[in-house]
């Protein structure tokens, strides 16, 4: 067994970092040589010498007439000179070698042709004019890149020109990815049948392989290794045996009671820290076997992301001799509050966009396990241990995940949730490669303040106002008084309750939400499918405290129908679309209208008029119409009160 050293607190990242890699600073891979032609990417492990001068010879850098400069002085316009082709002068073009006698070019242009055996001049050359000496770009034997450069496309051609067909380079890192748990099915293996409850697709060493690859790693993943310790161990010591360079054993990192990875390393060799004070990510295992780094990795998909590029890329990057560049960060404002723990650096996935003159970051769903909170954002935004959050407009630090140029060309829509959103999305992209849109789905309301604190270029929204009848129209006035906005017609839109294939539950209407045996999945607060919902229970004399699962919220209509397939819920309020994505039954509720709420600031923006061009397009309606549950009739019209 090797050397105890259990840390009994966990460990800040910076700590958890200072710790692990003290112990492989000096840790570099083994080296080969490589053909120069194939070395892009690769990093010198030694000096890299030329072997020979680059040009070789004395070369013309123009087309012309090759001289000895010192015959030509004094020639001016006044006093041309005829000089003998052959004798005095030769023909060259650019890069042949010169004549012994020669040492200028006088350009093409310059001269004139007397005969087939003379030339007249009328500009004298300087020595050395339009001409590339020996060595002008590479000398033999000087130094063309250090160790530990990282090889570029450019230095394939320099190490070519300069006689250096292979090259010695650092190894790539090779990982050994160790997909561990009793609940994990392969991807092979899923699609041959249903999965059992309980059951989960095993995708991380995928996402951990390819994010080796991107860092100039090479990834081996063994097949998935059921929750048994003698089974694990013995992957582990394979491992360590084998021809990697880094262990990495996905889940089993916590203290639940089939968690064995940190008691693994702490028997066969050291464990350094056994969790660290960020979020997602909290369960990490840094330790070392046999000499060799090995990581324990929590399960949840954006913690084993998280983890893997705080403890696992700063390793291949210091394996291939490299530092770790620093984040591209840009200056951005929070777009809405976020509170966080104490204690807990957390990392927050945010969609970012430029609104005016200011970068606005809204957050995306923080869960752990919510892969698309990771392939839906923009920048990372750190939230620091020791500060409960950050507050609607503060200046946060965003390390970006996309361009800066993306960043500027991005649309930002926040507000309510509707499927057209996506397809309006991917049309935009379509229409206009430099262009997207990115959505934040808060409700109506949150959409209507977000283009109040200027922190949006557009907001989705169905508020219905039960005094008036009219949608929208009625808040704009009461929450947006002094921000002239366009409101453009989306769609028209059913909206019911989405319930299971075949009403199993027998649900006719919203009265049956009160049944015993009905549960019920909402939206959260503020969105306009709330908002409508508890206008119909008012109709109704409903006290919402009768229905079970009032509390329950979801953010989209994908999100409650996805509660009603997976049978968490019986039924939930949504649109038809949404049902019939999923193939669930729909009982109709209401006709609505879903606006865009655009500030006049933002109109005449070539984003916006685009997005406005496409709404109203032919093809794009058809598009909608396919999803089922809209009518178009008034689809990409600016409207006013009482419209629709």
């Amino acid at each position: 067994m090797g050397k105890r050293k259990i840390y009994l607190h966990m460990k800040t990242l910076d700590e958890a970092k200072k710790i692990f890699f003290s112990r492989f600073k000096e840790t570099r891979c083994k080296t080969e040589k490589v053909a120069s032609s194939i070395a892009r990417g690769r990093v010198t492990a030694a000096p890299v010498f030329a072997r020979r001068s680059v040009p070789g010879y004395h070369s013309a850098a123009m087309d012309g007439i090759a001289v000895k400069a010192e015959s030509t002085f004094g020639v001016t316009e006044e006093h041309p000179r005829i000089l003998k082709l052959g004798t005095d002068a030769v023909y060259v073009d650019t890069g042949d070698p010169l004549p012994e006698f020669a040492n200028a070019v006088i350009m093409i242009e310059k001269v004139q042709p007397i005969d087939k055996e003379s030339v007249e001049i009328r500009t004298a050359a300087y020595p050395w004019q339009h001409v590339r000496k020996v060595g002008e770009d590479i000398i033999t034997s000087e130094m063309l890149f250090p160790r530990n450069h990282e090889i570029t496309s450019y230095d394939v051609g320099a190490l070519i020109a300069a006689g250096i067909l292979e090259v010695e380079v650092y190894k790539k890192p090779r990982l050994l990815i160790i997909p561990t748990g009793n609940e994990l099915v392969s991807p092979e293996e899923a699609e041959k049948r249903e999965l059992r409850p309980g059951e989960i697709v095993e995708f991380n060493s995928s996402v951990l392989a390819s994010l080796a690859e991107k860092f100039g790693g090479n990834a081996n993943v063994l097949p998935i290794v059921p929750d048994e310790i003698d089974l694990i161990e013995d992957a582990l010591k394979k491992g360590v045996q084998g021809e990697y360079d880094v262990i990495v054993v996905n889940a089993g990192s916590s203290s639940g009671s089939e968690d064995y990875t940190a008691r693994l390393v702490e028997k066969l060799g050291e464990v350094f820290v056994h969790g660290v004070t960020i979020m997602p990510g909290k369960p990490t295992v840094l330790g070392e076997i046999g000499g060799k780094p090995v990581v324990g990795i929590p399960g949840y998909p954006v913690s084993a992301i998280i983890s893997f590029e705080q403890f696992v890329v700063p390793l291949l990057y210091s394996l291939r001799g490299l530092p770790v560049p620093p984040e591209d960060r840009v200056k951005a404002v929070m777009g809405r509050k976020v509170t966080s723990k104490l204690g807990l650096e957390e990392f927050v996935r945010v969609i970012l966009g430029k609104v005016g003159e200011k970068k606005v970051a809204s957050p995306l769903s923080r869960g752990a396990g919510v892969i698309t909170s990771l392939t839906r954002a923009d920048a990372i935004v750190r939230i620091p241990q020791d500060t409960e959050g950050i507050n609607d407009g503060e200046e946060v630090d965003a390390e970006l995940l996309k361009s800066e140029w993306q960043i500027e060309n991005t649309l930002v829509m926040i507000g309510s949730h509707d499927n057209t959103i996506d397809l309006l999305a991917d049309e935009l992209i379509k229409r206009d490669g430099r262009f997207f849109l990115t959505s934040s789905h808060v409700g109506s309301m949150g959409g209507l303040m977000a283009i109040k604190r200027g922190h949006a270029h557009l907001a989705g929204s169905h508020l219905l106002d039960p005094e008036t009848g009219d949608y929208n129209f009625p808040y704009i006035r009461r929450y947006l008084k002094n921000i002239p906005v366009k409101v453009v017609n989306l769609v028209h839109r059913q909206q019911g309750l989405i319930v299971q294939k075949g009403n199993p539950k027998n649900i006719r209407g919203i009265e049956d939400l009160t049944r015993e045996d009905v549960m019920f999945v909402n939206r959260q607060r503020g969105s306009g499918t709330r908002i409508l919902l508890d206008f119909h229970l008012a109709q109704l004399g409903i006290d919402a405290n009768q229905i079970k699962g009032y509390q329950q919220e979801e953010f989209t209509h994908m999100g409650v129908a996805v509660n009603v397939l997976s049978g968490s819920a019986d039924v939930g309020m949504g649109i038809y679309a949404a049902a019939h994505a999923l193939g669930l039954d729909f009982i109709p509720v209401v006709s609505e209208r879903y606006d865009l709420i655009i500030p006049e600031a933002f109109w005449n923006d070539e984003k916006i008029q685009m997005v406005i061009s496409i709404i109203r397009n032919e093809e794009f309606q058809e598009r909608i119409l396919e999803l089922g549950g809209y009518d178009i009739s008034e689809t990409g019209k600016v409207l006013s009160p009482k419209d629709g």
